[in-house]
């Protein structure tokens, strides 16, 4: 069984990070759609790659939101705060071994099954952008309103209050006239439970498709650490990261990315052959240990001289020597005389393999690290104000209550704190030290992957040696055959 490409991710559209719902959509959809709230069109008309969109709704919404512009005009229009929550975005990769038309199909029923059955308004999008090195990238946008629709076709909350009780079972005041309480979602569609509930049946539903067509393929909801797989993670890149890069602007983040995956494809391609080679000669050397059967070499000199005989002119058969010349010169140049010296090279490959493996995870590890401290440094002063209030309040009571209201800003405060001081004892951010170390990992980064590639060069010319071979050992085997078959005749 090969694993094939599973990407599941989802994001907030906010109005605090200057987004707009209108301008996501027509962006998703490629078309042009004019913003109420804005006054500006958003044209995406001319953007390649849309293959189709549709509106999906649940019975009870009102019909006229199957227009695209009326719809997420009225999501901005309900949603009045200036750093409201306006829509969640998912971004969901399909399988390049279904056709587009199986890929719609499988998409518009999880969406059907997952989405609208809940009461959520679908928008979604199918995109096939050109290809990169070769490979399609075919995949879906979806946007669904955070706020939910109540049975009457109107908005409803987002959020309902649960208020604090002390111990008589009486609310608490929090000295503003108000009363200290927790704000609740008013439905399950944010939690991680349900996303992973939706990266899961996803799967299910794609492996299913996979079954039908009786291919070996399967994805895998899980992170690959979850899964066992020993690759290297991504950093997500969000939304002005991707437009930037969709706009042909490098970002550190896309360099990291594209890096991550060049190697990721390198790692995965050299193990799944190493594992291959490695099977395949235990079952080579058990025949040829069989009496008077042939060696390696050979078997390859039957393999190029059975294409020499089959070549229609002179031209093809000097570029069978000259491959066969290759091959050998391969394996004289690494000591590979015989199964057993093969599969020392297959092994060193593996070792090889798994020590920069293991380099890498470190590297792409503190890489990770120096980009997130700015971020933790950012959260720090903007909740520092936070922190400080508290420290000014004298009383238990009081504290405790400040502490309530103030939960998850404390919460991010004391971990970029902890995270600043581990890095900086002294308190002073260093930006130099950070950008020398960064580019200094990169250059490893470069040297690591050029050893990679010189990994999986050996690889390829073991496994095109085994093709040699295997298809030699078919020949000698069917000749055999006739033979038998010949002498039976007689």
């Amino acid at each position: 069984m090969t694993i094939a490409l599973f990407h599941f991710h989802v994001t907030q559209i906010k109005r605090s990070a200057g987004q707009s719902a209108v301008a996501a959509a027509a962006y998703r959809s490629g078309e042009k759609l004019h913003s109420e709230s804005y006054g500006e069109d958003s044209d995406y008309t001319r953007k390649g790659g849309v293959v189709c969109s549709e509106i999906l709704l649940p019975v009870h919404a009102p019909p006229e939101y199957a227009d695209r512009e009326k719809l997420w005009n009225a999501v901005e229009k309900v949603e009045r705060g200036k750093k409201a929550q306006l829509a969640y975005s998912f971004d969901i990769a399909l399988q390049n071994e279904f056709s587009m038309e199986e890929n719609i199909a499988l998409a518009r029923q999880f969406l059907l099954e997952q989405f609208v059955s809940r009461g959520m308004i679908v928008d979604f999008a199918v995109h096939s952008p050109d290809k990169e090195d070769g490979i399609s990238n075919p995949h879906f946008h979806v946007m669904c309103p955070i706020r939910p629709m109540e049975p009457n076709g109107k908005w409803g909350n987002k959020q309902r209050r649960e208020y604090v009780l002390d111990e008589n079972g009486e609310r608490i005041p929090d000295g503003t006239g108000d009363y200290v309480f927790n704000a609740l979602p008013t439905t399950d569609w944010g939690s991680p439970e349900t996303l992973e509930h939706w990266r899961q049946a996803w799967a299910e539903l794609c492996n299913a498709k996979f079954a039908e067509k009786e291919l070996p393929c399967r994805i895998d909801h899980r992170s690959y650490e979850r899964q066992g797989v020993d690759l290297l993670p991504t950093v997500h890149e969000g939304p002005t990261v991707r437009a930037m890069e969709h706009k042909g602007i490098t970002t550190e983040k896309g360099e990291f990315n594209r890096w991550v995956k060049a190697t990721n494809a390198a790692i995965w391609d050299i193990r799944k052959k190493i594992a291959a080679l490695a099977e395949w000669l235990k079952e080579v050397k058990f025949e040829l240990s069989k009496p008077k059967a042939p060696d390696l070499v050979s078997l390859l000199q039957a393999y190029f001289d059975r294409r020499n005989a089959g070549a229609y002119s002179q031209k093809a058969r000097i570029n069978n020597l000259k491959e066969m010349n290759a091959l050998f010169n391969y394996l004289m140049e690494n000591g590979i005389h015989d199964l057993d010296t093969l599969e020392n090279r297959v092994n060193t490959l593996r070792e090889s393999s798994d020590s920069l493996k293991t380099k890498l995870d470190s590297q792409t590890a503190r890489m990770k690290e120096i980009r997130k401290l700015p971020q933790y440094l950012d959260t720090y002063r903007e909740m520092k104000p936070v922190y400080d209030g508290l420290q000014k309040i004298k009383f238990t009571r009081s504290k405790e209550k400040y502490k309530a209201k103030h939960a998850a800003e404390l919460k991010q405060f004391y971990e970029a704190r902890r995270k600043l001081s581990a890095e900086f004892p002294d308190g002073k951010f260093d930006h130099h030290k950070l950008d020398t170390e960064y580019a200094k990992l990169e250059q490893e980064h470069e040297e690591t992957y050029a050893q990679f590639k010189s990994i999986r060069a050996d690889s390829q010319q073991l496994w095109k040696i085994k093709s040699c071979v295997d298809s030699a050992r078919k020949d000698i085997e069917q000749a055999q055959k006739r033979n038998h078959q010949q002498e039976q005749e007689i």
